[in-house]
Protein backbone atom coordinates (compact mmCIF):
# COMPACT_ATOMS: atom_id res chain seq x y z
CA UNK A 1 0.00 0.00 0.00
CA UNK A 2 1.65 3.56 -0.86
CA UNK A 3 1.42 6.32 1.34
CA UNK A 4 0.25 9.92 0.79
CA UNK A 5 1.02 13.12 2.38
CA UNK A 6 -2.69 13.77 3.11
CA UNK A 7 -2.74 10.65 5.14
CA UNK A 8 0.14 12.14 6.86
CA UNK A 9 -1.31 15.34 7.83
CA UNK A 10 -4.67 13.72 8.60
CA UNK A 11 -3.78 10.88 10.81
CA UNK A 12 -5.96 8.91 12.99
CA UNK A 13 -8.29 11.47 15.03
CA UNK A 14 -10.97 11.27 17.76
CA UNK A 15 -13.36 8.79 15.76
CA UNK A 16 -17.15 10.17 16.73
CA UNK A 17 -18.76 6.40 16.16
CA UNK A 18 -19.15 3.50 18.01
CA UNK A 19 -17.26 0.37 18.23
CA UNK A 20 -19.60 -1.32 15.23
CA UNK A 21 -17.74 0.76 12.46
CA UNK A 22 -17.20 -0.65 9.52
CA UNK A 23 -15.04 1.95 7.76
CA UNK A 24 -12.01 3.35 8.92
CA UNK A 25 -12.28 7.08 9.16
CA UNK A 26 -8.83 8.23 7.54
CA UNK A 27 -10.42 6.19 4.64
CA UNK A 28 -13.20 8.45 5.01
CA UNK A 29 -11.49 11.60 4.94
CA UNK A 30 -9.65 10.58 1.94
CA UNK A 31 -11.90 9.52 0.03
CA UNK A 32 -13.64 12.90 0.58
CA UNK A 33 -10.64 15.32 0.35
CA UNK A 34 -9.98 13.48 -3.65
CA UNK A 35 -13.46 13.09 -4.17
CA UNK A 36 -14.07 17.20 -3.27
CA UNK A 37 -10.84 17.88 -5.71
CA UNK A 38 -12.22 15.62 -8.67
CA UNK A 39 -14.88 17.80 -8.94
CA UNK A 40 -17.83 16.11 -6.25
CA UNK A 41 -19.76 18.78 -4.29
CA UNK A 42 -22.82 16.52 -2.64
CA UNK A 43 -21.96 13.01 -0.05
CA UNK A 44 -23.70 11.06 -3.50
CA UNK A 45 -20.69 12.22 -5.38
CA UNK A 46 -18.48 11.14 -3.10
CA UNK A 47 -19.71 7.27 -2.24
CA UNK A 48 -19.40 7.19 -6.89
CA UNK A 49 -16.61 8.59 -7.04
CA UNK A 50 -15.12 6.30 -4.66
CA UNK A 51 -17.14 3.51 -6.48
CA UNK A 52 -15.39 4.43 -9.77
CA UNK A 53 -11.61 4.68 -8.21
CA UNK A 54 -12.14 1.98 -5.91
CA UNK A 55 -9.06 0.02 -7.30
CA UNK A 56 -7.46 3.16 -7.52
CA UNK A 57 -7.76 3.75 -3.50
CA UNK A 58 -6.89 0.52 -3.32
CA UNK A 59 -3.46 1.79 -3.63
CA UNK A 60 -3.46 4.10 -0.47
CA UNK A 61 -6.11 2.57 1.97
CA UNK A 62 -7.59 -0.75 3.12
CA UNK A 63 -11.46 -0.36 2.34
CA UNK A 64 -12.05 -3.17 4.76
CA UNK A 65 -15.40 -3.40 3.12
CA UNK A 66 -15.17 -1.24 0.32
CA UNK A 67 -16.92 2.40 -0.25
CA UNK A 68 -18.65 3.35 2.36
CA UNK A 69 -22.60 4.55 1.19
CA UNK A 70 -23.40 8.29 0.90
CA UNK A 71 -24.91 8.35 3.91
CA UNK A 72 -21.78 6.81 6.36
CA UNK A 73 -20.01 10.05 4.83
CA UNK A 74 -22.67 12.20 5.97
CA UNK A 75 -22.89 10.57 9.14
CA UNK A 76 -19.23 11.01 10.15
CA UNK A 77 -18.49 14.29 8.66
CA UNK A 78 -21.75 15.33 11.07
CA UNK A 79 -20.58 13.98 13.85
CA UNK A 80 -16.63 14.60 13.39
CA UNK A 81 -15.39 17.57 15.87
CA UNK A 82 -14.45 20.66 13.33
CA UNK A 83 -12.01 22.23 16.15
CA UNK A 84 -9.68 19.49 15.61
CA UNK A 85 -10.29 18.79 12.10
CA UNK A 86 -9.54 22.11 11.42
CA UNK A 87 -6.16 21.90 13.49
CA UNK A 88 -5.18 19.00 11.19
CA UNK A 89 -6.46 21.24 8.55
CA UNK A 90 -3.77 23.95 9.66
CA UNK A 91 -0.75 21.40 10.61
CA UNK A 92 -1.01 20.39 7.09
CA UNK A 93 -0.95 23.82 5.48
CA UNK A 94 1.85 24.82 7.59
CA UNK A 95 4.01 21.89 6.46
CA UNK A 96 3.27 23.34 2.48
CA UNK A 97 5.56 26.30 2.61
CA UNK A 98 6.24 28.96 4.99
CA UNK A 99 4.73 32.43 4.75
CA UNK A 100 6.81 34.63 2.98
CA UNK A 101 7.73 38.14 5.04
CA UNK A 102 5.11 40.55 4.43
CA UNK A 103 2.62 37.85 3.82
CA UNK A 104 -0.82 39.96 2.85
CA UNK A 105 -3.52 38.02 4.94
CA UNK A 106 -6.83 38.74 4.54
CA UNK A 107 -9.47 38.20 7.07
CA UNK A 108 -13.13 38.30 5.76
CA UNK A 109 -16.44 36.29 6.16
CA UNK A 110 -18.63 34.28 3.97
CA UNK A 111 -21.94 32.78 3.88
CA UNK A 112 -22.78 29.39 2.56
CA UNK A 113 -26.22 30.75 1.80
CA UNK A 114 -28.21 27.15 1.21
CA UNK A 115 -27.07 25.85 4.23
CA UNK A 116 -29.79 27.13 6.46
CA UNK A 117 -32.55 24.57 7.96
CA UNK A 118 -36.01 25.63 7.65
CA UNK A 119 -37.24 22.50 9.95
CA UNK A 120 -34.82 23.98 13.13
CA UNK A 121 -35.22 27.67 11.94
CA UNK A 122 -31.31 27.52 11.70
CA UNK A 123 -29.66 30.08 9.90
CA UNK A 124 -26.84 29.77 7.37
CA UNK A 125 -23.39 28.91 8.38
CA UNK A 126 -21.31 31.57 8.43
CA UNK A 127 -17.52 30.99 7.86
CA UNK A 128 -14.37 33.47 8.53
CA UNK A 129 -11.40 33.01 6.74
CA UNK A 130 -8.15 33.52 6.77
CA UNK A 131 -6.49 34.07 2.97
CA UNK A 132 -2.28 34.37 2.54
CA UNK A 133 -2.53 36.17 -0.59
CA UNK A 134 0.79 35.44 -2.23
CA UNK A 135 1.32 31.83 -1.30
CA UNK A 136 -2.48 31.59 -2.52
CA UNK A 137 -4.12 29.50 0.15
CA UNK A 138 -6.37 29.41 2.99
CA UNK A 139 -4.56 29.87 6.02
CA UNK A 140 -7.49 28.92 8.65
CA UNK A 141 -11.57 29.28 9.11
CA UNK A 142 -14.03 29.43 11.63
CA UNK A 143 -17.65 29.32 11.86
CA UNK A 144 -18.97 31.99 13.14
CA UNK A 145 -21.48 31.48 16.16
CA UNK A 146 -25.29 32.14 15.99
CA UNK A 147 -26.25 35.15 17.63
CA UNK A 148 -22.84 36.48 17.27
CA UNK A 149 -20.82 38.02 14.36
CA UNK A 150 -17.69 38.40 12.66
CA UNK A 151 -16.35 41.40 15.54
CA UNK A 152 -16.21 38.39 17.93
CA UNK A 153 -15.04 35.36 15.68
CA UNK A 154 -11.92 37.63 14.26
CA UNK A 155 -9.81 37.51 17.56
CA UNK A 156 -10.77 34.11 18.16
CA UNK A 157 -9.30 33.72 14.60
CA UNK A 158 -6.33 35.76 14.87
CA UNK A 159 -5.97 33.80 17.87
CA UNK A 160 -5.00 30.42 15.62
CA UNK A 161 -2.84 32.22 13.47
CA UNK A 162 0.94 32.66 13.43
CA UNK A 163 1.37 36.16 11.66
CA UNK A 164 4.55 37.61 12.33
CA UNK A 165 5.99 39.72 10.05
CA UNK A 166 2.38 39.72 8.18
CA UNK A 167 -0.09 42.21 7.29
CA UNK A 168 -3.85 41.74 8.25
CA UNK A 169 -5.87 42.93 6.35
CA UNK A 170 -10.11 43.51 7.10
CA UNK A 171 -13.06 44.69 5.80
CA UNK A 172 -14.43 47.78 7.77
CA UNK A 173 -16.62 45.89 10.29
CA UNK A 174 -13.43 44.26 11.65
CA UNK A 175 -11.60 48.29 12.11
CA UNK A 176 -12.09 47.63 15.66
CA UNK A 177 -9.52 49.18 18.53
CA UNK A 178 -9.37 45.56 20.27
CA UNK A 179 -8.73 43.95 16.97
CA UNK A 180 -5.81 46.00 15.40
CA UNK A 181 -3.65 45.62 19.43
CA UNK A 182 -4.32 41.72 18.92
CA UNK A 183 -2.68 41.99 15.36
CA UNK A 184 0.07 44.26 17.07
CA UNK A 185 0.60 41.57 20.08
CA UNK A 186 1.18 38.76 16.98
CA UNK A 187 3.69 40.98 15.73
CA UNK A 188 2.20 41.89 12.76
CA UNK A 189 0.90 44.98 10.86
CA UNK A 190 -2.28 46.24 9.99
CA UNK A 191 -3.90 48.00 7.34
CA UNK A 192 -7.66 48.56 8.07
CA UNK A 193 -11.10 50.35 6.15
CA UNK A 194 -12.52 52.76 7.71
CA UNK A 195 -16.52 53.76 7.62
CA UNK A 196 -19.01 54.65 10.00
CA UNK A 197 -17.93 52.16 12.97
CA UNK A 198 -15.41 53.41 14.70
CA UNK A 199 -17.18 57.02 16.12
CA UNK A 200 -15.76 60.07 14.76
CA UNK A 201 -12.62 58.87 13.44
CA UNK A 202 -13.97 58.09 10.13
CA UNK A 203 -15.08 61.68 9.61
CA UNK A 204 -11.64 63.26 10.39
CA UNK A 205 -9.85 61.48 8.70
CA UNK A 206 -12.11 62.92 5.36
CA UNK A 207 -12.24 66.08 6.43
CA UNK A 208 -8.29 65.95 6.34
CA UNK A 209 -8.14 64.49 2.86
CA UNK A 210 -11.16 66.86 1.15
CA UNK A 211 -10.33 68.57 -2.06
CA UNK A 212 -6.99 66.38 -2.52
CA UNK A 213 -6.19 65.65 -5.68
CA UNK A 214 -3.34 64.48 -8.22
CA UNK A 215 -2.24 68.50 -8.66
CA UNK A 216 -3.47 69.31 -5.47
CA UNK A 217 -1.66 68.03 -2.14
CA UNK A 218 1.48 68.88 -0.08
CA UNK A 219 4.34 66.62 -1.28
CA UNK A 220 5.89 67.86 1.71
CA UNK A 221 2.61 66.06 3.61
CA UNK A 222 1.87 63.09 1.17
CA UNK A 223 3.30 60.19 -0.31
CA UNK A 224 1.79 59.89 -3.86
CA UNK A 225 1.05 56.72 -5.95
CA UNK A 226 -1.33 56.48 -9.32
CA UNK A 227 -1.76 53.05 -11.01
CA UNK A 228 -3.93 51.84 -14.29
CA UNK A 229 -5.41 48.53 -14.97
CA UNK A 230 -6.80 48.05 -18.70
CA UNK A 231 -8.84 44.74 -18.69
CA UNK A 232 -11.83 44.05 -21.13
CA UNK A 233 -13.35 47.13 -21.73
CA UNK A 234 -12.79 48.81 -18.42
CA UNK A 235 -10.13 50.66 -17.17
CA UNK A 236 -9.46 51.47 -13.85
CA UNK A 237 -7.30 53.85 -11.88
CA UNK A 238 -6.22 53.75 -8.26
CA UNK A 239 -4.72 56.91 -6.94
CA UNK A 240 -3.53 56.34 -3.10
CA UNK A 241 -2.44 59.35 -0.96
CA UNK A 242 -0.51 58.41 2.17
CA UNK A 243 0.91 60.39 5.34
CA UNK A 244 2.53 59.94 9.05
CA UNK A 245 1.95 63.57 9.65
CA UNK A 246 -1.17 62.39 12.26
CA UNK A 247 -0.56 64.18 15.36
CA UNK A 248 -3.58 66.27 15.16
CA UNK A 249 -5.61 62.86 14.98
CA UNK A 250 -7.15 62.76 18.67
CA UNK A 251 -7.93 58.91 18.42
CA UNK A 252 -4.64 58.26 17.52
CA UNK A 253 -3.00 57.08 21.02
CA UNK A 254 -6.84 54.42 21.12
CA UNK A 255 -5.56 52.60 17.90
CA UNK A 256 -1.93 50.90 18.48
CA UNK A 257 0.52 51.94 17.09
CA UNK A 258 -1.18 53.65 14.26
CA UNK A 259 1.61 55.17 12.26
CA UNK A 260 -0.29 56.23 9.07
CA UNK A 261 -3.66 56.98 7.02
CA UNK A 262 -4.25 56.45 3.44
CA UNK A 263 -6.91 57.19 0.87
CA UNK A 264 -7.57 55.33 -2.10
CA UNK A 265 -9.57 57.01 -4.67
CA UNK A 266 -10.74 54.36 -7.26
CA UNK A 267 -12.05 55.39 -10.82
CA UNK A 268 -13.62 52.60 -12.85
CA UNK A 269 -14.45 53.74 -16.73
CA UNK A 270 -16.72 51.80 -18.27
CA UNK A 271 -18.48 52.24 -21.90
CA UNK A 272 -17.06 56.13 -21.32
CA UNK A 273 -19.31 55.91 -18.28
CA UNK A 274 -17.21 56.88 -15.04
CA UNK A 275 -17.48 56.46 -11.50
CA UNK A 276 -15.39 57.45 -8.49
CA UNK A 277 -15.10 56.06 -5.48
CA UNK A 278 -12.72 57.41 -2.16
CA UNK A 279 -11.97 54.48 0.52
CA UNK A 280 -10.30 55.70 3.80
CA UNK A 281 -7.98 53.67 5.82
CA UNK A 282 -5.90 53.39 9.14
CA UNK A 283 -2.62 51.64 9.54
CA UNK A 284 0.44 50.74 11.49
CA UNK A 285 2.60 50.87 8.86
CA UNK A 286 4.47 53.99 7.65
CA UNK A 287 2.85 56.22 4.78
CA UNK A 288 4.09 54.59 1.45
CA UNK A 289 1.90 54.97 -0.75
CA UNK A 290 2.74 52.62 -3.62
CA UNK A 291 2.56 49.52 -1.04
CA UNK A 292 -0.44 50.91 0.66
CA UNK A 293 -2.04 50.73 -2.68
CA UNK A 294 -1.35 47.17 -3.45
CA UNK A 295 -2.31 45.64 -0.23
CA UNK A 296 -5.56 47.29 -0.50
CA UNK A 297 -5.91 45.91 -3.83
CA UNK A 298 -4.62 42.35 -2.75
CA UNK A 299 -7.22 42.68 -0.05
CA UNK A 300 -9.64 41.94 -2.80
CA UNK A 301 -7.49 38.53 -2.98
CA UNK A 302 -10.12 36.52 -0.70
CA UNK A 303 -12.68 37.79 -2.52
CA UNK A 304 -11.77 36.72 -6.13
CA UNK A 305 -9.74 34.07 -5.11
CA UNK A 306 -11.50 32.71 -2.50
CA UNK A 307 -14.66 33.24 -2.35
CA UNK A 308 -15.47 33.76 -6.02
CA UNK A 309 -13.77 30.65 -6.69
CA UNK A 310 -15.51 28.46 -4.55
CA UNK A 311 -19.09 29.78 -5.50
CA UNK A 312 -18.34 29.26 -9.38
CA UNK A 313 -16.14 26.18 -8.97
CA UNK A 314 -17.22 24.24 -6.22
CA UNK A 315 -20.77 25.74 -6.19
CA UNK A 316 -20.31 26.34 -2.31
CA UNK A 317 -23.49 28.56 -2.15
CA UNK A 318 -25.78 25.95 -3.28
CA UNK A 319 -24.85 23.47 -0.46
CA UNK A 320 -27.48 22.37 1.26
CA UNK A 321 -25.42 20.13 4.26
CA UNK A 322 -26.58 21.49 7.84
CA UNK A 323 -26.56 18.62 9.71
CA UNK A 324 -24.97 19.03 13.03
CA UNK A 325 -20.99 19.47 12.03
CA UNK A 326 -21.42 18.13 8.19
CA UNK A 327 -21.84 21.92 6.85
CA UNK A 328 -18.53 23.46 8.78
CA UNK A 329 -16.54 19.93 7.97
CA UNK A 330 -17.37 19.98 4.43
CA UNK A 331 -16.24 23.81 3.61
CA UNK A 332 -12.94 23.18 5.46
CA UNK A 333 -12.66 19.88 2.95
CA UNK A 334 -13.51 22.58 0.39
CA UNK A 335 -10.12 24.92 1.06
CA UNK A 336 -8.18 21.61 1.58
CA UNK A 337 -9.00 20.56 -2.19
CA UNK A 338 -8.61 24.35 -2.63
CA UNK A 339 -5.01 24.49 -1.27
CA UNK A 340 -3.92 21.56 -2.88
CA UNK A 341 -5.32 22.42 -6.98
CA UNK A 342 -3.53 26.13 -5.98
CA UNK A 343 -0.48 24.62 -5.53
CA UNK A 344 -0.28 23.20 -8.47
CA UNK A 345 1.95 25.16 -11.18
CA UNK A 346 2.76 23.11 -13.93
CA UNK A 347 -0.27 23.99 -15.56
CA UNK A 348 -2.48 27.10 -16.44
CA UNK A 349 -5.70 25.81 -16.24
CA UNK A 350 -8.36 27.28 -14.17
CA UNK A 351 -9.53 25.60 -10.83
CA UNK A 352 -12.62 24.13 -12.87
CA UNK A 353 -10.49 22.82 -15.13
CA UNK A 354 -8.14 21.03 -12.73
CA UNK A 355 -10.72 19.43 -10.73
CA UNK A 356 -12.32 18.22 -13.98
CA UNK A 357 -8.93 17.01 -15.18
CA UNK A 358 -8.22 15.47 -11.68
CA UNK A 359 -10.95 12.96 -11.98
CA UNK A 360 -10.24 12.06 -15.68
CA UNK A 361 -6.73 11.52 -15.05
CA UNK A 362 -5.12 9.39 -12.29
CA UNK A 363 -1.91 10.80 -12.98
CA UNK A 364 -2.76 14.19 -12.88
CA UNK A 365 -4.40 13.57 -9.19
CA UNK A 366 -1.57 11.50 -8.02
CA UNK A 367 0.51 14.64 -8.98
CA UNK A 368 -1.96 16.86 -6.82
CA UNK A 369 -2.03 14.47 -3.74
CA UNK A 370 1.89 13.73 -3.37
CA UNK A 371 2.76 17.17 -4.17
CA UNK A 372 0.38 18.48 -1.70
Amino acid sequence: MLDSPIKDHFPEMSDPRDENKRHKLIDIIFITICAVICNADKWEDVEDFGKAKYWWLKRYLELPHGIPAHDTFNRVFAKLNPEEFNKRFVDWVKSLSPLNEEEIVNLDGKTVRHSFDTNTDSPAIHMVSAWANEAGMTLRQIKVEEKSNEITAIPELLDLLELEGCVVTIDAMGTQKTIAEKIIDKNANYLLALKGNQGTLKEDVELYFEGIDEKHYDRGVFDYNKQFEKDHGRIEIRECWSTEQIEWLSQKEEWKNLQSISLLRSTRIIDDIETTEDRLYISSLPANAEKHNYIIRKHWGIENSLHWVLDMSFDEDRCRKRKNHSAENFAIVRHVALNILKKEKSSKLSIRRKRLVAGWNPDYLEKLIFDA
